[in-house]
């Protein structure tokens, strides 16, 4: 199935957001003719994004701008924030009601990285549609 390379940029403001995030993104990917086939895939970028977004806010204090890329073999979530620390795995206390976001981006992504900039940080990650019988 090849389709042409698309894309979609929003920005999400500080201290919110985060829902618009979700609801913005499975409109974007509801577009992609794979997404039908492959509902766990767009289930599981649109918990990415609810991570990735939710980290600019609470790390970062920075807005969040979400860009989608699709490129015919994987859709790309990029989030970059104004904070300059790099994000990590870590091991969250079993009790914790947070400190697992990455974990679960770097889980559900067929790949993940992050890059510094200037002005902040990108994580992006990669999501290819495991496309069901």
């Amino acid at each position: 199935m090849t389709v042409k390379a698309t894309g979609w940029a929003r920005t999400f403001p500080a201290g919110q957001g985060v829902r618009t995030g979700r609801e913005w993104t499975r409109r974007q990917l509801s577009s992609l003719p794979w997404a039908a086939e492959a509902p766990d895939t767009v289930d599981e970028i649109v918990l990415a994004v609810s991570e990735l977004l939710t980290n600019a806010h609470l790390h970062a204090h920075s807005d969040a701008q979400l860009v989608l890329t699709w490129d015919n073999t994987c859709l790309h979530v990029s989030v970059h924030d104004e904070a300059a620390a790099m994000p990590a795995p870590r091991e969250a206390d079993a009790g914790a009601v947070s400190g697992r976001g990455v974990n679960i981006v770097r889980s559900l992504a067929d790949s993940w990285h992050t890059h510094a900039q200037q002005h902040g940080k990108t994580v992006t990650a990669c999501f290819k549609p495991h496309l069901q019988p």
